[in-house]
């Protein structure tokens, strides 16, 4: 039946093993790929964002992968539309698809549906909540949404800064409260798939090793040179979607505001070390909250997954 079509969503926190599990299976079976990465969307970033390399693509191919320049905005609603579209074209091709990645957001809105009464993203008014922050404290953004979106503000914390972000830029845009205008939405579930649901989970202490070991890596094989050349290329400016992804915000205010000395060079990469971290304890907040709604299957090493995956869907 139409409506039993199988999807396998392969999710993780960043250097969990991911994507070679997902090409280890690609290797195994009928399957195409497709990424769930916010930050792989953008050409030219491929250092920063551990891109596969072109000999890995051509030989695991990933869909959603390069499709836009790092001026461009990609959104949750633009990935569901393209993931849609390519799953019902992989479906029709007699595969499976197996999406994979780590942008939580995207598999909530997937899963979920996504409310189509929201506005689009309005970078002006969110610039401006971004500087009464700098300038006055999160406290005082914080309380500012409490006062115009009471339910909002008690699911938040402070420390939630793109959440507030969100439901302040909504209620700017509209003067309705985001948590009214979600609650009166119906959302568009994709009722058509059968969502198998995988998670990459490994131990703390583990991935915090990992983490380092890339960002050593990383900075080994040039990633500030790639900063280098996208600066000169593109008349950057921060608040970009594309300069959120961890490691090219800190680079770029190395490389726009410091001496250049290696001890400010090294603070850099710490911060940069520090904010990957923190990006892995948001992507283990989201997936257990996935986990509480979705039905999961957990691994904490990809040797348990490789196994169990090639069993059940090989």
């Amino acid at each position: 039946m139409s409506n039993q079509l199988p999807v396998i969503n392969l999710m993780g926190p960043t250097a969990s093993g991911k994507t070679a599990l997902a090409c280890e299976l690609y290797e195994q079976g009928n399957f195409e790929l497709i990424s769930v990465d916010s930050a792989l969307v953008y050409r030219e970033m491929d250092i920063g964002t551990a891109k596969p390399s072109k000999e890995e693509l051509i030989q695991y191919p990933h869909h959603l992968i390069d499709i836009i320049s790092p001026l461009e905005v990609y959104s949750a609603a633009n990935f569901v539309d393209d993931a849609t579209r390519l799953i019902d074209d992989i479906h029709a091709r007699g595969k499976t698809p197996i999406l994979v990645g780590g942008t939580m957001l995207y598999f909530k809105a997937l899963l979920e549906g996504l409310a189509d009464n929201l506005p689009n993203a309005d970078y002006a008014i969110r610039a401006e909540i971004e500087a009464k922050g700098e300038q006055e404290g999160w406290e005082a953004v914080y309380a500012e949404l409490c006062k115009v979106d009471p339910v909002a503000g008690a699911k938040f914390k402070v420390s939630d800064k793109q959440r507030i972000i969100r439901a302040l830029e909504v209620f700017k845009v509209t003067g309705q409260p985001i948590s009214k205008l979600q609650a009166e939405q119906p959302k568009n579930l994709p009722y058509r798939y059968s969502f198998h649901n995988y998670a990459l989970m490994p131990d703390r202490v583990e991935l915090h090793k990992r983490i380092e070991k890339r960002l050593e890596i990383m900075w080994k094989i040039g990633f500030l040179d790639e900063v280098k050349s996208l600066m000169k290329k593109y008349d950057f400016d921060e608040n970009l979607p594309s300069m959120r992804s961890v490691g090219y915000r800190q680079a770029i205010d190395f490389l726009k505001n410091s001496d250049g000395s290696s001890e400010k060079q090294r603070e850099m990469e710490d911060k940069a070390l520090f904010a990957t971290r923190q990006l892995a304890k948001r992507q283990y907040t989201w997936l257990r909250s996935l986990q509480e709604k979705h039905k999961f299957t957990t691994y904490l090493t990809t040797q348990q997954a490789q196994e169990d995956l090639r069993n059940c869907h090989g």
